[in-house]
């Protein structure tokens, strides 16, 4: 057996007014995330670990921001992708452990609904998820509100 490990990150800018996509499913708050997809920066950073670990380079490669058949996308498809691309190089998704770092709104009411819906993109358990969210004590670009990040590491194997 082989095994790989991946680590993602990403950032979104957040504003006013727009829909706040996080982990697959839509918060109520008052910001929401800015991209060129739905901007989930949870599933981005989840795609980053995967391509990363498998080699195949990042989320950006693939599905980039210049090209417009991606303006607007749901993330979803991008995992779900992302996990049909690992399986076809032979490699299984074992486990993602990943963190949110933002302010608002709390997460960890969501935690569970996030994992039944990535669960089944990645082809694993929800047991195989673990989802942790921390504020930045108000400092930095998150502790203004101002944007979100999150953390991603995932383990991958073949037989």
């Amino acid at each position: 057996m082989k095994i790989r490990v991946g680590l993602g990150f990403d950032v979104h800018q957040l504003e006013s007014g727009k829909d706040f996509w996080l982990g697959g499913i839509k918060l109520e708050s008052e910001k929401g995330a800015v991209g060129h997809s739905d901007a989930d920066v949870l599933i981005h950073a989840i795609c980053d670990a995967l391509l990363g670990a498998a080699n195949l380079r990042d989320i950006g490669h693939h599905y980039s921001n210049k090209d417009p058949q991606w303006k607007g996308k749901d993330s979803k498809f991008f995992l779900k992708d992302v996990t049909r691309m690992l399986a076809e190089k032979g490699w299984s998704i074992e486990n993602v452990d990943c963190t949110i770092t933002l302010e608002k709104p709390k997460i960890n009411p969501h935690i569970d609904e996030m994992k039944k819906v990535l669960a089944p993109l990645m082809n694993i358990s929800e047991e195989d998820i673990s989802i942790k969210a921390t504020t930045n004590e108000k400092l930095g670009y998150v502790g203004r509100e101002e944007g979100v990040n999150a953390m991603a590491v995932a383990l991958i194997s073949t037989k």
